[in-house]
């Protein structure tokens, strides 16, 4: 039986639009992962490492037939093939950066893994897109909604919905 994973995807190098589409693209050529849907993209100021670009993230639900470990090494697969570096330095500017937010009813604490994503109630770039898709889904742990959890996060950066370029 598949179980329903959110996945937070941002991007701060390069064409951003495009690496998040990528993203996208990639993870559903997987037979194990299906009904991929994205909410919109939002545009955000980095929160720790502040001298890099805008980072623009969304979040993506999806059924996966895949473990969580297994989910996490196809999610570093995909990012390895649209350029970013296997060994890098936390907080840095990146092609594309994918985690896994939920997985199913998961409740994970490794050094490798912590799922639901253990900074989900500090980062409204998550909880934002989140709630656009999917309003009423209780993350695991928490036993709270984004909605919820947006209103008594700490976060007070500003995530604004993004305006998509038009192509010529």
């Amino acid at each position: 039986m598949p179980e329903l994973a959110f996945l937070s995807i941002g991007s701060n190098i390069g064409d951003r639009e495009a690496n998040l589409a990528g993203a996208t693209t990639a993870l559903g050529t997987y037979y194990q992962i299906n009904n991929i849907q994205s909410s919109s993209y939002y545009e955000t100021a980095p929160l720790i490492n502040t001298k890099q670009p805008n980072f623009l993230n969304a979040v993506l639900s999806c059924e996966t037939d895949f473990t969580s470990f297994a989910l996490l090494d196809t999610i570093q697969q995909v990012e390895s093939i649209l350029g970013r570096p296997v060994t890098r330095k936390k907080n840095q500017p990146r092609t594309i950066d994918i985690d896994i937010v939920t997985h199913g009813d998961a409740v994970i604490q490794t050094n490798e893994l912590t799922i639901p994503h253990p900074e989900i109630l500090n980062r409204k770039f998550i909880l934002i897109p989140l709630e656009e898709i999917a309003p009423n889904f209780e993350i695991p742990l928490l036993k709270m909604t984004a909605t919820e959890c947006l209103e008594i996060t700490n976060d007070i950066s500003r995530v604004v919905k993004h305006v998509m370029e038009k192509q010529a």
